[in-house]
């Protein structure tokens, strides 16, 4: 979470620590992408559980039952690694149209890492009084932010395509986000079943 703070306020010089740290895709993913998730996760249930949600139009406190509260934990973790390697895959594939080849442990380290903000956003919406979706707006906007300095120093794309490729990343990622958020409200309002 250090690390998402850290993108938010002084991304150049944290991108440059990242780069230089050479990690593998698993050691990214293990050391620090799922427990960034799991603690944004675990913030995010703990609220719901002690204070409930805010009904959308009666604006009274729903109770949140436990096993719906896990239920919507589980598909927050799994629509999260989905979004991650999906938002990797989907940005090596728009690296690799400028002509220019990048490993899919670039990508999957610059998604997570750019991600990063809008998990550490995502805390607050276990506060009843705030809209999920204000808090996914301002996450997705810091974590795009964070992407503008990453993209060149992760993938060194040629200085014209970079600024091509930070465009096509962040539609991208607004997208696959904002899918994974429908999902999960679905899921936490009780309308969609994973399983």
């Amino acid at each position: 979470m250090i690390k998402a703070l850290l993108l938010i306020f002084n991304p150049g010089a944290t991108w440059d620590r990242i780069v230089l740290a050479r990690k593998t895709l698993i050691s990214v993913l293990v050391l620090f992408f799922l427990p960034t998730v799991v603690l944004s996760i675990g913030g995010e249930l703990w609220g719901l559980l002690q204070w409930g949600r805010r009904q959308e139009f009666s604006h009274e406190l729903k109770h949140i039952p436990r096993d719906l509260a896990i239920y919507y934990g589980a598909a927050q973790l799994a629509l999260s690694l989905v979004f991650v390697f999906l938002g990797a895959l989907m940005i090596k594939g728009a690296g690799d149209t400028f002509h220019t080849r990048h490993t899919y442990t670039q990508c999957f380290t610059l998604v997570a890492y750019t991600l990063s903000p809008l998990f550490l956003v995502r805390v607050l919406d276990g506060f009843p009084s705030i809209n999920p979706w204000t808090t996914f707006g301002v996450g997705i906007i810091l974590s795009i932010a964070a992407l503008y300095s990453g993209i060149p120093r992760v993938m060194q794309p040629d200085p014209p395509h970079a600024f091509g490729l930070y465009l096509t990343g962040a539609v991208l990622l607004v997208i696959i986000g904002g899918l994974a958020r429908l999902l999960t409200l679905l899921v936490l309002q009780g309308r969609l079943k994973l399983h």
